[in-house]
């Protein structure tokens, strides 16, 4: 048997082991945060009387498939109404309510709203005292309109200090859409 080149061989294999053994944190990632699974998405409209108009987005088959279903519904010239999103993921038996996940996310999720034909505010706060958006106000313009419309969009991780962002601007926020949604109305 040939010995000399065993020093040579030892060597090698240390060195080897050495440089896959060690590696300065062998800590595993933390695992990323999904994008919430979102198939229902409803908007509840409520004036001082205390009637409701409710909106629903529905998409249980999820991107894809069959084309979601969009209601929208009547509302009132010249009134402020109270809004507030709920959200569901029904592809889960009971359904899951993403409303509690955007709730305890906060400082990761808000929502923009925009509309021709109304305006809106916002009517809480993430913990950092930043918009939200899953309560707001809704105020529908002056004017008799039947083809209305009132976008709303769920951002994740949206930078919460860009220019106008606090005031419901989506133009500065980045992030990620989780939802978008475009609401028919009309203006009696």
């Amino acid at each position: 048997m040939n010995y000399k080149f065993l020093p040579f061989f030892a060597a090698t294999i240390a060195l080897i082991m050495t440089f896959t053994a060690c590696s300065e944190d062998d800590t595993p990632p933390p695992p990323p945060n999904e994008e919430e699974v979102i198939t229902t998405l409803n908007v509840f409209l409520t004036d001082d009387n205390g009637n409701t108009v409710t909106f629903s987005f529905e998409d249980l088959d999820g991107e894809g498939g069959n084309a979601p279903t969009i209601t929208g519904g009547d509302l009132s010239v010249g009134t402020t109404y109270s809004g507030t999103i709920t959200l569901l993921n029904e592809t889960e038996t009971p359904a899951d309510d993403i409303t509690l996940e955007i709730q305890e996310e906060d400082d990761e999720h808000q929502f923009f709203f925009s509309s021709d034909d109304a305006t809106f505010a916002y009517t809480d706060q993430d913990g950092d005292g930043n918009p939200l958006g899953l309560t707001f106000t809704m105020t529908t313009s002056s004017m008799v309109n039947n083809g209305a419309a009132m976008t709303v969009i769920l951002r994740h991780e949206p930078d919460k200090f860009g220019t106008g962002v606090s005031s419901g601007d989506i133009t500065n926020a980045g992030g990620e859409t989780d939802i978008e949604v475009t609401f028919p109305f009309t203006i009696n």
